[in-house]
């Protein structure tokens, strides 16, 4: 018999943050409010009585789409991150896992500026945050698709994936797509 001491001790206070995430969604009545705004600012106004008013409150008028994309994305990392620094197993593999689709398409994304011989430090700029990981800035020293390749196999957590199934010579503009669509 499990003790009642012991329970929920490994996920407990995620799950509390989580129930608290679930509780700041938008309700019907705050879309339907938003759904009436004429301007960005009216936006951010309607915002700030949510719990998402506190990522464009400093941010000057008048305000842009893509700012508001950034600060959201920027939040929702955030978030994400904070989840996944204290998660246990098996949550943390799992959290893992949700992170490998961006980082093959950040890797994908480094691969094909290489291709087309474009900066990769500049390309690193436009990488999902998700898929950001310790070595990545290894992946800019490649200069061409082999060097890019073996640094893959090597220095980041989709390593093991890699290497069974992809070899230098599959990097090509075809391969990239369907290695990126599937």
């Amino acid at each position: 018999m499990i003790s009642p001491v012991a329970f929920n001790v490994n996920n407990g206070f995620l799950e509390g943050i989580v129930r608290g995430f679930k509780g700041g969604i938008l309700t019907s009545t705050n879309y339907l409010n938003l759904s009436q705004c004429e301007t960005l600012d009216d936006l951010k106004i309607q915002l700030s009585s949510t719990d998402y008013g506190n990522f464009l409150q400093n941010e000057p008028s008048p305000l842009a789409t893509t700012t508001i994309a950034e600060k959201a994305r920027e939040k929702l990392v955030e978030e994400f991150q904070y989840i996944r620094q204290n998660a246990a197993e098996p949550l943390s593999t799992f959290l893992d896992y949700i992170t490998y689709g961006y980082m093959i398409d950040n890797i994908i994304l480094l691969i094909t500026g290489t291709l087309h011989e474009r900066d990769t430090h500049e390309l690193l700029e436009r990488c999902h945050p998700l898929g950001m990981f310790d070595s990545i800035a290894a992946l800019c020293v490649a200069t061409n698709v082999t060097e890019l390749f073996n640094t893959v196999l090597v220095e980041t957590p989709l390593a093991p994936y890699f290497e069974k199934c992809l070899s230098a010579h599959d990097l090509d503009e075809m391969n990239i797509e369907i290695i990126r669509n599937t």
